[in-house]
């Protein structure tokens, strides 16, 4: 038996930083788990979810809340959604495929990616700066969540308040991703 143990790191090591008029801070314990829908398995899937968590099955770009306010399920594509939460342990797709049962196909990817939150009232205008899309209230409201590119990295953006984001990128990015939103905000501050 080996003397060594291995502890997971956080991939910004847990950075949290405040500017004027916006904060920053990674999300540590975030669990992403992805579902996928099997072939004819949509009804079945959206009952089994309306029944485990109170929450609907999402369309594309939008979200749905489990009734304990839990849970996101983010419609991320045709037949694809992922699920995150807060959650230390690599055992989030099991936590999620006990409460779906067979209804999808569950593949945990918290590892892969790096969840950053930007919150304050200046944190639309920084990101403006770096994304490509539409981040005005009326066109992208909270609830909101779509795929895009942050320079030269793709990027998750979901819109979870009226001044606040959760910006979800590549792990392998981290410090590249870290990089861009810092720049954005000290340039506009």
């Amino acid at each position: 038996m080996s003397d060594y143990k291995l502890t997971a790191l956080a991939a910004l090591d847990g950075y949290q930083k405040s500017f004027e008029g916006a904060a920053l801070e990674e999300q540590i314990d975030l669990a992403i788990v992805s579902i996928a829908v099997p072939l004819g398995g949509t009804e079945a899937l959206s009952k089994a979810l309306q029944e485990s968590y109170g929450a609907s099955l999402p369309k594309v770009g939008e979200i749905s809340l489990s009734k304990d306010g839990q849970t996101r399920f983010l419609g991320m594509g045709n037949d694809q959604m992922f699920a995150i939460f807060d959650h230390p342990g690599a055992d989030a797709a099991k936590l999620v495929a006990e409460n779906l049962k067979d209804t999808g196909y569950y593949t945990l990817q918290s590892d892969n990616w790096t969840g950053l939150k930007i919150s304050g009232p200046k944190c639309r205008r920084a990101l403006e700066r770096i994304i490509p899309i539409d981040l005005d209230p009326a066109a992208f409201p909270e609830g909101n969540v779509a795929r895009t590119v942050m320079e030269h990295l793709a990027v998750i953006v979901l819109r979870d308040d009226e001044n606040s984001f959760l910006l979800i990128a590549a792990s392998s990015s981290a410090g590249s991703f870290l990089h861009a939103v810092e720049t954005s905000i000290n340039n506009i501050t």
